[in-house]
């Protein structure tokens, strides 16, 4: 065949960078779009932070008129507003201001600001904990060596992750030589050394949290009923519990603890109420864990009969056009400076474009959850509805695609609490009248029907099978079973109790 040239007619979709841009921006959290609007101030002369449109967190008590309503929720209100009334009232004075009076030189601000500074970590972890008191024990220098391997081989819940022969060949051969003779000789200095190493081991688990280092949770909670009266019959029985019976407790066999120890059901139930009073996990005593805290994306609170539906003030964009730099910019100049400035305009204006969609569409998508799952905020979750992102995606003539994006590590302010948006997506199970019922309604009849269940005769997966079934929900034992683990909710042989 002979080379030609073919002219032909086609369609292709292709993603502009403002697209491309939009989209990046609308799956990202708050905390993430706040280090987005960061770096484009840094980067972008033409953006600037709009100081004068803040406006505090909305109050979710507060009455408010419809203009109030509709003022909060319109996401457009604050980029178009540049200018603040200068007569708005203030808190304080200059006058009335009680600060030192200013001093010459140049540490003047190095000796206000000093106390600001990072002074190092304030929290104590553990094994600081544990260090800080062997310090103050009158351990002898060997001992000190086999106290810091035992601590540092302690776990954050408490208990001691290595055995006995593990921490002496850590020891090292300097601490712990290997002995020379015959065998029983060769034994009995073994034997010398793993009581040593015991004996460190027994002063260091009472430290403070009691029964830190311990083996196993039976040890764990003998050590700490060492620590009451010995003279008590309630704490005897206890201790005779752990050592004797501890199996039986782990799978609350009652019965055959009752048959063999010679206990009442009220001896059991006295003894049992003073071991649930010991820590099984002391070295979370000690923790260095910090809280996370979620910024909601949208606030949903009731007002005047009807469900008000805003937006954070963190989420909302506050930037805007820097006027000054924008002057500058003259059209019928093509030097490098003029041309930086365009493009850096340009860019600035489908950022902001790019923001104002995210927030337009993340309120649109809220409003259509509130109004779709009305029952939930009325009732709670046994009235929540089946939902799909296809379902939202109609409402707002949207993809599903993007329905997704906008609900990932989105988080909307309740007044019974703060869920994320996906939260109010669920699978659904068929009922006996042909309806559907949300999986979200059926664990939470699960959490209530076990809430109320008897702790002696705790009901199993089967009977809440068989109780949804009688309310007209057709769900099998394996889905009860799912829906239950999800719930770490503990199988019925573990939530039986005389308690």
């Amino acid at each position: 065949m002979k080379p030609s040239l073919q002219l032909k007619i086609g369609q292709q979709l292709t993603m502009t960078p403002q697209l491309q841009q939009a989209i990046r921006l609308l799956q990202l959290s708050s905390l993430e779009l706040q280090s987005e609007i960061q770096e484009a101030l840094e980067s972008n002369p033409m953006l600037e932070v709009a100081e004068d449109v803040e406006a505090p967190t909305p109050d979710l008590n507060k009455s408010k008129t419809p203009d109030e309503h509709e003022s909060t929720i319109e996401t457009g209100t604050a980029l178009d507003q540049d200018v603040v009334s200068k007569d708005l009232p203030v808190d304080t004075q200059w006058e009335n201001w009680d600060a030192a009076p200013p001093t010459s030189g140049s540490n003047s601000n190095f000796d206000r600001d000093s106390n600001y500074e990072y002074q190092g970590k304030t929290t104590e972890t553990l094994q600081d904990h544990l260090i800080w008191q062997m310090n103050l024990t009158p351990f002898t220098d060997k001992d000190i060596a086999i106290a810091t391997t035992l601590i540092d081989s302690i776990g954050e819940d408490g208990y001691l992750s290595s055995s006995i022969e593990d921490i002496k060949q850590s020891l090292g051969a300097e601490m712990m030589p290997v002995p020379n003779g015959t065998d029983e000789e060769i034994s009995e200095e073994l034997s010398w050394q793993e009581n040593e190493i015991l004996a460190v081991l027994h002063r260091i688990q009472h430290f403070d949290p009691i029964g830190v280092g311990a083996r196993d949770l039976a040890e764990c909670l003998s050590i700490q009923l060492a620590q009451f009266d010995g003279s008590n019959n309630q704490i005897e029985d206890a201790k005779l519990l752990l050592n004797e019976y501890f199996s039986e407790l782990g799978t609350r066999n009652y019965k055959q603890i009752m048959r063999k120890s010679k206990f009442s059901e009220q001896r059991l139930k006295d003894a049992l109420e003073l071991i649930q009073t010991l820590d099984p996990k002391p070295g979370f005593a000690i923790s260095t864990t910090v809280a996370d805290y979620v910024t909601p994306d949208v606030y949903v609170f009731k007002d005047k009969g009807r469900w008000v539906v805003e937006l954070s003030q963190d989420a909302k964009p506050s930037i805007r056009i820097n006027e000054v730099y924008a002057s500058y910019i003259k059209r019928a100049d093509n030097s490098p400076d003029n041309n930086y400035l365009q493009t850096n305009l340009q860019e600035a204006r489908w950022f902001i474009k790019s923001l104002n969609s995210r927030n337009d569409t993340l309120l649109n998508v809220a409003r259509c959850i509130v109004e779709y799952q009305i029952g939930f905020f009325e009732y709670g979750e046994e009235a929540m509805r089946p939902l799909v992102l296809s379902d939202i995606a109609e409402q707002v003539e949207m993809h599903e695609s993007t329905i997704s994006r906008v609900t990932t590590q989105k988080y909307m302010h309740t007044p019974t609490g703060i869920y994320e948006l996906k939260y109010f997506f669920s699978s659904h199970v068929a009922t006996a009248t042909g309806g559907e019922c949300s999986s979200t309604a059926i664990k939470a009849l699960i959490k209530k029907l076990v809430a109320a269940e008897d702790n002696v005769k705790p009901l199993s997966d089967s009977k809440l099978a068989t109780i949804l079934s009688e309310q007209g929900i057709k769900v099998a034992r394996r889905t009860v079973a799912k829906y239950r683990e999800a719930l770490a909710i503990p199988p019925s042989n573990e939530r039986k109790s005389l308690l």
